[in-house]
């Protein structure tokens, strides 16, 4: 079946066809290692993730490039302002080397948590140095870039398609519209390739313009030619990287190469806190250890994103993800109930839920729509050809339904009252006296009791 994604450049969606048939090559921005992953962060990794397991499901042998930013990323657009990875140093007493080492190892806990595959190749920047400092002199000889006493800058008004993948004005910018004007730069956006260095940095490197450090952007150029080629089949990242990080990668690169560099640029959204924005001041930065700390499993909180489709904003809450949480072990108890049965199933039957997954995968990744194919499919009559269905959908879900177990029965203790305020609503409702029953059921849920109708009675359960 035909991939189809939305390409944030041509803002469509468009058939994927990839650069060498049966392959594809991903790079996708890593993190800056210098504190701990939030939960807003490891969604645009859950994206990724998708992306490549539905590649694979599909047949595509996948090449996947993931960096890890442990230089260069500035406190501050204007490429001003300290390193993200030299502040937490200052801050910790730590050196930026130990600092990357702790975290990047943290990171990848958190991704083995959520079964997100490790990409083929995770690059640091600090060992990509010589490929950096060659594409900053290739920019500097073409007249792309220009020297100043702080750096070697990029000039965006000598690549005529600069806000071809953000729409960003370039005279709307001129008097530092979006970021805070640098005495040294000709244009309030032009953006550094490379920094000199003071003499009390803690990281820097010899370089023609003398000592120094790579500009975030350059980076990711230089990696993911190293490892993909000079055009490479997929971009993706946070909606946050339109419109200044990959609109500076795209205006490097082409200049650099004096070709398009990648076919597809794919983004997703962010993840919401409450309905608002993450921050410290908040409180509400919350890491994947937090979700385990509130006894939640990862791959609960992996079953509550791909419930979004990865272009829309997701809403966290607590309640939301207990609700995931109910939800997913529902799907486990059904899909035990599967594993347990001899009876066959409907072949054409299956064979119709599995056109319908693939319909949703492969539409622009609409895995919600695909949940729900799942969600369907296990109201067939139990089969253990159901379940083996499943276990082939989560190659995309990668929810862990190959580990489900028999539900544990829940003992609650049910009142004298609770018992018999339901005893009485069973015979209002043997009568045909709906209001009274109605009422009754009121009177259970107010003590904290649902009640759910069977062919034999009633069940109870603690709300």
């Amino acid at each position: 079946m035909q991939l189809r994604v939305y390409n944030t450049l041509t803002r469509q969606k468009e058939d994927f066809v990839p650069i060498k048939p049966g392959q594809a090559g991903i790079y996708t921005c890593g993190p800056t290692v210098y504190k701990y992953a939030t939960i807003g962060n490891m969604r645009a990794y859950i994206f990724m993730d998708e992306l490549r397991r539905v590649l694979e499901y599909d047949g595509f042998k996948v090449k996947q490039v993931m960096n890890i930013t442990d230089v260069g990323h500035l406190v501050s657009d204007a490429d001003d302002g300290e390193d993200k990875m030299e502040k937490s140093a200052h801050e910790t007493g730590k050196t930026p080397l130990e600092i990357a080492a702790f975290y990047t190892e943290q990171f990848f806990k958190d991704m083995d948590a959520l079964n997100i595959k490790r990409p083929t190749v995770c690059p640091k920047a600090t060992e990509n140095i010589p490929e950096m400092i060659a594409i900053v002199q290739a920019l500097l000889d073409k007249g792309y870039a220009y020297e100043t006493e702080d750096g070697i800058y990029f000039s965006v008004e000598k690549f005529p398609d600069y806000g071809k993948l953000s729409g960003v004005n370039l005279e709307e910018q001129r008097h530092g519209a979006r970021v805070e004007v640098n005495d040294f730069k000709r244009h309030p956006i032009d953006f550094a390739l490379w920094k000199k260095a003071q003499p009390n940095h803690l990281q820097q490197w010899d370089s023609p313009w003398g000592r120094g450090f790579p500009g975030w952007h350059i980076e990711c150029t230089a990696m993911s030619k190293k490892y993909l080629g000079e055009v490479f089949d997929i971009h993706t990242g946070g909606v946050d990287h339109i419109p200044i990080h990959h609109e500076n990668e795209i205006a490097q690169a082409e200049c650099w190469l004096g070709h398009k560099a990648v076919n597809y640029w794919m983004h997703n959204e962010f993840m919401l806190i409450d309905g608002g924005k993450m921050s410290k001041s908040l409180g509400n930065t919350y890491t994947v250890d937090d979700i385990v700390a509130r006894g939640y499993k990862p791959v609960e909180f992996r079953y509550f994103c791909l419930n979004v489709q990865y272009r829309q904003k997701i809403n966290f809450t607590w309640e939301a993800l207990a609700s995931s949480k109910t939800a997913y072990d529902k799907l486990c108890a059904l899909l035990w109930a599967h594993k347990c049965s001899d009876a066959p199933a409907d072949p054409a039957a299956l064979a119709a839920f599995k056109e319908r997954f693939e319909f949703a995968v492969n539409d622009d990744l609409n895995v919600p729509l695909a949940l729900g194919v799942l969600w369907s499919l296990v109201k067939l009559p139990k089969s253990a050809d159901v379940y083996k269905l499943a276990l082939c959908f989560d190659k995309v879900f990668a929810l862990d339904l190959d580990k489900v177990t028999a539900p544990k029965e829940e003992n609650i203790d049910v009142p004298d009252e609770v018992k018999a305020l339901a005893d009485a609503r069973f015979a209002a409702r043997k009568a045909k006296n709906w209001a009274e029953s109605d009422r009754l059921r009121e009177q259970l849920a107010a003590l904290g009791f649902a009640v759910k109708d069977t062919a034999d009675g009633y069940e109870l359960s603690k709300k």
